[in-house]
């Protein structure tokens, strides 16, 4: 049924046909850029409450170690959800700049709908910007790849740190 439907349509060369009524180069010379830097930010921010964070938990953790636990796990969690925060801010900045959405307030609702995937705003981007909206929703899920995987390595240091502070093998 696909290949008779693919042969019938022509796929994908209609499509690559149809790509002319709606000019994407635009999303994509504004998406990969905002993608490679918010990627850099939410690295080298995370390099930095890494080093902060396990610094300060090794300090306190032989005393207080599920205490220090919960802060440390908190505390990272309340600095990636801030950072995604600034994200979804650089992508309404750019929505604002380009005239995509109308005010600061549809942009950062646009664009943190985009980031999270949620999907549910009564509104969207024009035509000639739609692409751009897809390209800030796999950042998205870029973004947030990191996030688990940071947060999984401190919840795992931190535990360890704890078991050795207590085991008296640290």
């Amino acid at each position: 049924m696909i290949d008779s439907w693919m042969g019938m349509h022509g796929f994908p060369w209609a499509l690559a046909a149809n790509a002319n009524l709606v000019n994407w180069s635009g999303d994509w010379a504004w998406g990969m850029p905002l993608i490679i830097f918010t990627v850099l930010i939410h690295v080298a921010a995370f390099g930095v409450i890494s080093r902060q964070t396990l610094n300060a938990s090794s300090r306190t953790i032989r005393r207080y170690p599920v205490s220090v636990f919960v802060v440390v796990v908190g505390l990272t969690t309340l600095l990636a959800t801030t950072l995604h925060a600034i994200e979804v801010a650089i992508w309404a900045v750019a929505y604002r700049f380009l005239g995509a959405l109308p005010d600061n307030r549809s942009a950062m609702l646009y664009s943190l709908n985009a980031m999270t995937s949620y999907g549910h705003v009564g509104f969207g981007l024009g035509d000639h910007w739609r692409l751009m909206g897809a390209l800030e929703a796999l950042n998205g899920w870029l973004l947030f790849g990191l996030s688990t995987a940071f947060l999984f390595t401190v919840i795992q240091r931190v535990s360890l740190g704890a078991r050795r502070k207590h085991h008296g093998s640290a």
